[in-house]
């Protein structure tokens, strides 16, 4: 029976055309300078947990049974008392199941685990599952083996952590949070910078309303999920009070509760914005109390932005005391500018009210933000990445590239866009042109008459005294009304023009959204790299080595040479091929043959091996355990009868 490793717990003018193009070309140099410099000259660092060495190695075959095992991080970790199981052959624990031990020291993250004594022979499996400093779970798994590799009834775990339903569900539970945020932050910013007269709009208030429901839901998912998310992997241990408890006490949980208590806030500051705030008519009473808002606002949205740089990324490697103030303003920046297309967008399908002066508002704050993103992008990138080979061969670098081809994206439909909002202004002189469109405009008459004709029908009938009927025309004069508002705005060629590019600015943002999202739970290129630097951190040998040894075992028919070939000859298996020939140099077949490793100045061996006859003269063996570099000793015993046998060796260097 196989066991599984177990888981843990009008046109503008041509000048005026050319000065943001190249305003937008120097923009563009002055990046691609600053980025040059940040990764040609950045040094190591991390900011997702690897596992860069252990003791024993993987796949290493030591002669005694150690008195402990030791893991090494690339940053510091969260471990349980459960975190590190390691099993014997036949699936059960030997280790004494205590808690790891803390054997860091300085920048140095080491712990062990202690075995049982006297463990038999074979091949042994480390399981491992921690919680990184950025918060996300990571796990692995590897073996070793004790005098000689074993048949094991362990079979190596192959999902990773934080996967299955529960990874999926905390996943999508982190998208609607973060598009939560855009929404509630992004559209309130729009209503108190751009258009204060949107916070009477009720699509306007449902926009927001629904950023605020959505963030609330999704971070209580989270909180609830994180426990199994980070453990067992069961949906069930998400009402666990035990791990929600447990959850509370890490840095995650905390910041996960702070954002609840934020929302809370959160939901005064929406009420009194669409609540006070819309209904107040005194200019100056309205002044004071939007700027009290906006101050307000402000200290909310960096708090709730906060919660985030404190639990994710920002929070674990290089800097994180300027890190975590970098990731706030470029998750405030992200808000502004997308959670106020979004917004944009809304206005100028429902709200056929909005001026230009509110479009053109919204386009000096756009332009803001992604001086803000530009400026937090670059050094996040620095930070994240830091070469130009991790730029292009991870995982991360290359989400990295798409993000900033989806951003030059965003940016070009923009130009677009404020093409539209110059020749909507210029038309319409910064007022309302629905209003005087709808006034002037032949398509209107019809609708006009219709609603004359409705309100000297509503007079009779008020005159008549039939409250019922006049309830029913004064319906219908409001359903005209809105048709006519509605005729007018889709009959204006700017605000047509300038609906199609915000809407193809949401759908980019959207997707631009989608991806930030799964780069702030994909593995830093950096630690990606390094984490490869210590796989390969033992020297490679240029390539199989062959070695020739005479022999004579005295006897009739006892002189011959044995050629062996080692490949790849390095650290772990490697392939092993054997061939005798006689004096005459014809194939030669003997009665017996044996191999054996020795690491003299590590005390290692000598490890057998016991080769198989292929064919005449011909012997190999594959998956031979070399568990560490070194000038390891070869030696060959060769029988040629009952009675005549000798050993000859040789060294060798592997690694």
């Amino acid at each position: 029976m196989t066991a599984t490793a177990p888981r843990f717990g009008p046109s503008p003018s041509a000048p005026a055309v050319r000065r943001p193009l190249a305003a937008a070309a120097l923009l563009v140099a002055l990046v691609g300078t600053v980025l040059a410099l940040l990764l040609g000259g950045a040094g190591p660092v991390s900011a997702h947990a690897a596992l860069t060495g252990s003791d024993p190695q993987d796949g290493a075959v030591v002669a005694t049974a150690p008195k402990e095992v030791t893991l090494t991080f690339s940053e510091q970790v969260a471990l349980g008392d459960d975190s590190v199981r390691i099993l014997d052959p036949d699936g059960k624990r030997a280790d004494t199941g205590t808690a790891p031990r803390d054997l860091g020291s300085g920048s140095v993250v080491k712990y062990g685990v202690p075995l049982h004594a006297g463990l038999p022979d074979g091949t042994y499996t480390v399981a491992w599952q921690a919680v990184s400093a950025d918060s996300h779970p990571v796990s692995g798994a590897f073996t070793f083996s004790i005098g000689a590799p074993s048949q094991t009834a362990v079979a190596l775990p192959t999902d990773r952590a934080g996967g299955g339903v529960v990874g999926a569900l905390y996943g999508i539970a982190r998208y609607a949070a973060y598009a939560g945020f855009v929404l509630l932050a992004g559209g309130s910013a729009f209503v108190l910078a751009c258009w204060r007269r949107g916070a009477g709009a009720r699509p306007l208030q449902r926009l927001v309303a629904h950023g605020w429901l959505t963030l609330t839901v999704a971070t209580l998912a989270m909180l609830l999920l994180r426990s199994p998310y980070t453990g067992s992997g069961k949906l069930a241990d998400a009402f666990d009070l035990d791990g929600l408890k447990a959850v509370l006490d890490t840095k995650p949980g905390a910041a996960l509760v702070s954002r609840l208590l934020l929302l809370g806030a959160s939901a005064l500051f929406v009420a009194v914005l669409f609540g006070g705030y819309a209904k107040r008519e005194d200019e100056r009473e309205k002044k004071d109390l939007t700027f009290g808002l906006a101050i307000g606002g402000t200290v909310i949205a960096a708090g709730i932005a906060g919660t985030w740089a404190l639990a994710e990324h920002a929070s674990a490697g290089l800097q994180p005391g300027i890190a975590m103030p970098v990731d706030v303003l470029h998750l405030l920046a992200v808000a502004a500018w997308l959670g106020g297309l979004v917004a944009l967008l809304v206005a100028l399908h429902k709200t056929p009210d909005i001026d230009a002066t509110a479009v053109r508002r919204f386009s000096r704050v756009a332009f803001g933000s992604v001086l803000v993103l530009t400026a937090t992008g670059i050094y996040q990138s620095w930070r994240q990445v830091g070469t130009w080979s991790a730029l292009t061969g991870t995982t991360y670098g290359q989400l990295l590239l798409v993000k900033v081809g989806l951003v030059g994206a965003l940016v070009a439909i923009a130009f677009f866009s404020r093409r539209w909002t110059a020749r909507l202004i210029t038309s319409g002189t910064g007022t309302d042109k629905t209003e005087r469109t709808g006034a002037d405009g032949p398509e209107t008459d019809e609708a006009d008459g219709a609603e004359a004709e409705t309100d000297e029908v509503v007079t009779a009938a008020g005159g008549a005294e039939d409250p019922v009927r006049a309830a029913q025309l004064a319906r219908q004069r409001a359903a005209v009304t809105t048709a006519r508002k509605k005729r007018v705005r889709d009959a204006d060629p700017e605000r047509s023009g300038l609906r199609r590019s915000v809407l193809a600015e949401v759908g980019v943002a959207v997707v631009l959204l989608v991806v930030t999202t799964v780069l702030t739970s994909t593995e830093p290129a950096r630690t990606e790299e390094e984490a490869r630097s210590a796989t390969a951190a033992a020297p490679a040998s240029a390539g199989p080595v062959n070695l020739t040894l005479p022999f004579d075992t005295g006897g009739e028919n006892g002189k011959g040479t044995v050629r062996m070939d080692i490949d790849p000859a390095r650290p772990g298996a490697n392939e092993l091929h054997i061939w005798i020939d006689g004096a005459d140099e014809k194939p030669m077949d003997v009665p017996e043959l044996k191999i054996a490793f020795t690491l003299k100045s590590k005390d290692i061996g000598p490890l057998p091996v016991l080769p198989d006859r292929i064919a005449e003269g011909h012997w190999a063996s594959s998956g031979v355990q070399i568990p560490m570099a070194g000038d390891w000793k070869v030696s060959v015993t060769v029988r040629t009868s009952d009675i005549d046998q000798t050993t000859v060796d040789k060294n060798v260097k592997i690694g």
